[in-house]
């Protein structure tokens, strides 16, 4: 390892992480645990490496000119694959507003490109300092903005459309495509291209981030009082009268009376984690120590029991009628992580 390598890395690595360690500052609710973080971003390392091969692979195949490759249909083969990671994450419920999906979306591409800057490191060594200013603060940021950005998108959209589509994660991921090809059309002035992305993406970033703060206390405040309601109303047998009361009954009656009383406790207990997991977030929006997670595991390993228990059959027909949304399948999984 030369002088010159412990020089020029920092240069071109230390950017993209202390741009994301901002992020995380600046989530008052922290939504993302460590676990998750590093999991982004191993798995962002993970895609940098396939679409290594796979670029190769396709770019000699085809036989296709490099720069013209690497202009249009690299950021096409790159941003697809880095978005595959967060439809995963939206599809297993572990993205809850656009401040997770956002600092998601940026640690998976903080991932990719750390290791094509390690990469370029080794295989260009005669590159001059200013090329690792370019990589290290225009395209690496670059990399992370452009998969933030799909992820913000695509959370937008679920959020207004009521849940999520194929549609809007093409959406999102075109957008993210005509960013990344907008940048490296201007590898020929590569200052104007870095400063673009050091003074665009945080005007970016702060409207989401002020905009879905926000946002992220309303639904807490609103859902705290509804899931507090419902819970009141069990406790009562003021839900037994209800609409989704009424129809757990009638469900009830195809069971024995066990598989009733499993159905009931479920929704309590159900209803009662939930409320655990938004007084910890509104905890963490006041500065105030959350209760600690231990507390809340032997519930969770009972909701999980108790889901066997009544049957994958009543429970698809329960769920719909319990009012309890993507979110709270979101919060579930924040309580286990």
């Amino acid at each position: 390892m030369t002088t010159q390598f412990l020089i020029e890395a920092p240069i071109a690595l230390a950017p993209v992480l202390a741009f994301l360690g901002v992020l995380l500052y600046f989530d008052s609710y922290r939504l993302i645990n460590l676990i998750e973080l590093v999991q982004a971003i191993v798995a962002g390392i993970a895609l940098a490496v396939a679409a290594y091969y796979i670029n190769g692979t396709v770019l000699q195949a085809l036989a296709l000119d490099y720069t013209a490759y690497s202009r249009f249909a690299g950021p096409a083969v790159e941003e697809t694959l880095k978005a595959a990671a967060l439809v995963f994450l939206f599809a297993r419920n572990r993205i809850g507003f656009m401040i997770d999906a956002t600092i998601l979306g940026f640690a998976v591409g903080t991932g990719f490109a750390l290791f094509e800057n390690v990469f370029f490191l080794q295989a260009l060594q005669d590159a001059d300092f200013g090329t690792w200013i370019i990589r290290g603060f225009g395209t690496a940021i670059m990399h992370g903005g452009a998969t933030a950005m799909f992820a913000a998108l695509s959370e937008s959209l679920i959020e207004r459309r009521g849940g999520p589509r194929p549609v809007y994660f093409f959406l999102a991921l075109v957008a993210a495509i005509v960013v990344h090809v907008a940048y490296n059309l201007l590898t020929g002035m590569p200052l104007l291209s870095t400063v673009a992305v050091l003074l665009g993406l945080p005007v970016i970033f702060l409207l989401i981030f002020t905009k879905s703060e926000h946002a992220v206390h309303q639904w807490l405040v609103d859902d705290y009082k509804s899931h507090r309601q419902l819970l009141d109303e069990i406790d009562s047998g003021q839900f037994a009268h209800s609409e989704a009361g009424r129809f757990v009954v009638g469900l009830a009656k195809k069971f024995d009376q066990a598989v009733i009383d499993d159905i009931f406790e479920y929704l309590k207990l159900h209803t009662q984690v939930v409320l655990r997991a938004e007084s910890m977030s509104l905890a963490r929006e006041n500065n105030q120590k959350p209760e600690p997670r231990t507390s809340i595991r032997d519930d969770l390993k009972r909701l999980d029991v108790l889901e066997k228990k009544i049957g994958r059959v009543a429970m698809m027909a329960l769920w719909p009628h319990l009012h309890f949304s993507r979110r709270e399948l979101w919060e579930l999984h924040e309580l286990q992580g």
